[in-house]
């Protein structure tokens, strides 16, 4: 049997404890009625935590800015929303889990017509959804510090409910991204141009989160190279240029990096296999996170575009598990193969690979 030592070792990040090194993967199923988690919700997170996955990383959940929400039925982080996260965090812990929200805003993503105001546009950094399309609104410096006071709230509040730390979504073409993200950041303030310039709204964002929730709260950031208008788009294309753009984000408070990627053993630079988790704890020594198609023979994303739809098989983790032993990365985490099969990891540990069941679209009508 592979030795599947290397995923069970603990890990300690300030305030994350964790038994294991595998979490969920934040994934969007927009099953919250009213944009507020019920009890579909929670047994969800539950069920997950029972099994024995470290940590979870709930779904995308919109801070409290008028354009935040992208989609209809994905949960809220603020006002009501905020009880039905109470229990979620309340039943993780019950059940022996640790989790962390994720802190989303989408950005020019959002179309008029979305959420609870249906006339609000979409926001961003010069009003671009991809590079030369013009969608919605160019962000005034007000509304930068709208959002930025946005994403600190909720931290504050993730930390008051129980959480065990917080994501900041940066990633996947999304707000915090479009700012990186020289295709749709055309700004010619203090916010565009260089890569440290691009990178000003996070930083400011991360500061924010720091001081809302102190020195000892973990704060995750998930970034990618890759976005769902362009999936040949880089933000770098040196580790030089890597170690630029991570850099002011260490100083400014992040612990944890979650590099997304579509598949993890895919290598980021000539010259070396190591991937955008490996390169960026190299060059930050911070502890980081992989993800990308664990467990599974096909990446997410379809013909139709970044979705959890068609189908994928099962394949073994040995290439995986070498990078962990190797220390690598120090966490991964895991998205369909969770949402298949909420004792996915228990079976791995046991060596029951034969009961690993193909991820389907169709799943999602029936799992929580």
């Amino acid at each position: 049997m592979t030795d599947t030592s290397p995923l069970f070792r603990p890990f300690e990040c300030k305030s994350l404890h964790l038994a294991n090194r595998v979490a969920m993967a934040p994934m969007t199923r927009m099953r919250s009625p009213n944009y507020i988690p019920n009890d579909e919700v929670v047994a969800y997170y539950r069920r997950r935590a029972e099994a024995g996955v470290g940590l979870l990383i709930t779904e995308g959940t919109t801070v409290n800015h008028k354009a935040a929400n992208g989609y209809e039925q994905v949960p809220a982080f603020h006002g009501a929303a905020l009880d039905g996260w109470k229990k979620v965090v309340e039943a993780v812990h019950a059940a022996g889990g640790k989790i962390i929200p994720q802190l989303w805003h989408v950005g020019s993503v959002r179309r008029p017509g979305i959420g609870p105001d249906k006339d609000v546009p979409g926001y961003s950094p010069c009003g671009m959804v991809k590079p030369g399309k013009v969608v919605g609104h160019a962000m005034t410096r007000q509304d930068i510090n709208d959002v930025v006071r946005a994403f600190a709230e909720a931290a504050r509040d993730a930390k008051a409910l129980g959480f065990d730390g917080v994501e900041i979504h940066g990633a996947h073409g999304y707000l915090i991204d479009q700012f990186f993200w020289e295709g749709t950041n055309q700004r010619d303030d203090e916010y565009g141009g260089s890569l440290e310039n691009r990178g000003r709204f996070a930083v400011e964002i991360v500061r924010a989160v720091r001081e809302a929730v102190g020195a000892d709260f973990a704060i995750v950031l998930r970034y990618s190279q890759w976005k769902q208008q362009d999936y040949s788009a880089r933000l770098v294309q040196t580790p030089d240029e890597l170690g630029r753009f991570l850099g002011p984000l260490v100083e400014a408070g992040v612990d944890i990096f979650h590099c997304s990627t579509r598949r993890f053993w895919e290598a980021e630079f000539d010259g070396s296999e190591l991937n955008l988790a490996g390169w960026t704890k190299k060059l930050t020594g911070k502890p980081t996170m992989s993800v990308g198609s664990v467990g599974l023979d096909d990446d997410f994303i379809g013909e139709a575009g970044m979705a959890m739809g068609g189908e994928a098989a099962p394949v073994g983790i040995d290439e995986l598990l070498r990078r962990m032993a190797a220390d690598e990365f120090d966490l991964v985490a895991v998205g369909r193969a969770l949402l298949q099969d909420p004792q996915w990891l228990e079976k791995i540990r046991d060596g029951r690979n034969d009961e690993l069941s193909p991820f389907s679209k169709m799943s999602l009508a029936k799992y929580y």
